[in-house]
C-alpha cells in the first residue's frame, strides 16, 4: 500500500521531481548537475538511465520516455560506428579505445570536445535495463526504440569482456563487476521483453552465461562482490546490481555478503563512500550510494536499515531542498579535499541523479 509520510523524506519528494523537470531538455537529456563546471552541457547514459528510472517509479511516465527516445535517437545516431566496431571485434581487431563510444553526450546527443574519461559500458546495459523496467512498470509498447536496443545489444556482445573505466571515470585498465552486472541486466531486459529476439537473443543469454561464470570465477573474495575482477575490495557501485537491477539475486548468499562488507567497509552513520581509497573531493559519502544500499536492502527484507539510508540521504539536503554529489561529514581523505575544489569549484550541487534515487527508494519504501 502506498503511504504519505510527514518525514522529512516526504517534503523533498516534490522538490527532486521539480529539479530533474527543470533540468530536462526539450529532447529528453537529463542534465547531470546543470551549474557543475565539469558536468555542464552533457548527459551520461548511465546517470540519465538512473534518473529516468527514479522518475519513472515516481509517476513521471513521459519524462521518462523523453530520456529513453533520447538514448535511442543518441544510438541510432552512431550505428556505423557501431557497426565498425562490432565488425571490428569480430574479425579479431577491435579498435581502439578511444574509438568506443563515450560514456556521455553533448545534450544535443553528440560527440563532446572535451578530454574525459569516456569508454565507459556500464550506461549501455543501464539504459536497456531502466528502458524495460519503465515500460513493464506503466505496461508501455516498447517498439520505438527496437532498433536503438538492437544496436546497444550488438554493441554489448561485442565488446562486454573488454576493460573500461568504471562508475566513476577510473580504473581504465580493469574489468568491474559493477558494469559487468549491468551489462549483464540490460541484456537480460532486453532478452525478457523482445528487444532481443532470434539469434539476437541467444548470442545475449550465452553473453549473460559468461558474465555471471567470470564473477563467480574471478569477482568474488570472501563470499562478497568485489571492485574488480582478482581483487579483494568493494565499491559502492555493487549495490546496485543487486538492487534495483537484480542480476545478483536479492535472495541470494552472495547478495546477503556483499551487502554485509558494503556496510562494514563502506558505511559510516548511514552515508556510504565509493571506496577506501577515494581522494575525490577528500572521499565524502554519496547520497546516491545511501540509497542504492537501501534498495538492496530493501530487496533482502531489511526494511529497517532501508528506511535509516533513505532518511540519511534526505538529511544532505541544502536548506532549498537541493542534494549533492557527497558530503564531507566524513572524509577518508580530507587532505584532498582543496584540490578539487580548486579544480572544478565546489561539490556538484544539485546533482539530479542523488534527487532520482531519493525518488527511487522512497517509492520502494512506499512514501509518495
Amino acid at each position: 500500500m502506498t503511504t504519505i509520510s510527514s518525514s522529512p523524506v516526504s517534503a523533498l519528494l516534490a522538490t527532486s521531481l521539480d529539479i530533474i523537470s527543470l533540468h530536462q531538455q526539450p529532447n529528453g537529456a537529463y542534465a547531470a548537475s546543470p551549474e557543475f563546471s565539469a558536468y555542464r552541457g552533457y548527459c551520461w547514459f548511465r546517470d540519465g538511465a538512473f534518473i529516468a528510472d527514479g522518475a519513472s517509479s515516481a509517476g513521471e511516465i513521459e519524462s521518462a520516455s523523453a530520456f529513453f527516445g533520447w538514448c535511442a535517437a543518441t544510438i541510432e545516431r552512431y550505428a556505423g560506428t557501431i557497426e565498425m566496431i562490432v565488425d571490428a571485434a569480430a574479425e579479431g581487431t577491435p579498435v581502439a579505445t578511444e574509438h568506443m563510444l563515450p560514456a556521455r553526450f553533448t545534450m544535443d546527443g553528440h560527440l563532446g570536445g572535451d578530454d574525459w574519461w569516456d569508454f565507459q559500458l556500464d550506461g549501455y546495459g543501464t539504459w536497456l535495463w531502466a528502458a524495460v523496467q519503465h515500460a513493464n512498470r506503466h505496461d508501455l509498447d516498447l517498439t520505438e526504440w527496437r532498433r536503438a536496443a538492437e544496436l546497444t545489444v550488438d554493441y554489448l556482445l561485442s565488446s562486454w569482456a573488454r576493460p573500461c573505466y568504471d562508475w566513476w571515470e577510473e580504473h581504465q585498465e580493469q574489468v568491474h563487476v559493477s558494469t559487468l552486472g549491468c551489462v549483464g541486466a540490460g541484456l537480460q531486459a532486453a532478452i525478457d521483453s523482445g528487444l532481443a529476439d532470434g539469434d539476437r537473443a541467444v548470442a545475449a543469454s550465452n553473453v549473460i552465461t559468461e558474465i555471471r561464470a567470470l564473477i563467480d570465477e574471478r569477482g568474488i573474495s570472501d563470499g562478497h562482490l568485489v571492485k574488480w575482477l582478482d581483487s579483494s575490495d568493494v565499491d559502492g557501485s555493487l549495490a546496485a546490481i543487486i538492487a534495483p537491477m537484480g542480476f545478483i539475486p536479492p535472495d541470494s548468499a552472495l547478495a546477503i555478503s556483499t551487502i554485509a562488507a558494503l556496510d562494514d567497509q563502506l558505511s559510516f552513520n548511514g552515508g556510504v563512500h565509493r571506496y577506501l581509497a577515494d581522494v575525490f573531493y577528500g572521499g565524502g559519502q554519496w547520497p546516491l550510494l545511501s540509497c542504492f544500499l537501501g534498495l538492496a536492502k530493501a530487496a533482502v527484507g531489511d526494511g529497517a536499515g532501508a528506511r535509516a539510508l533513505l532518511e540519511w540521504a534526505a538529511s544532505t539536503a541544502t536548506s532549498d531542498g537541493m542534494l549533492p554529489e557527497q558530503v564531507d561529514r566524513h572524509l577518508l581523505f580530507p587532505e584532498h579535499r582543496d584540490e578539487w575544489i580548486t579544480r572544478w569549484g565546489t561539490v556538484a550541487t544539485p546533482l539530479l541523479w542523488s534527487h532520482a534515487m531519493l525518488l527511487r527508494l522512497a517509492a520502494e519504501m512506499g512514501e509518495q
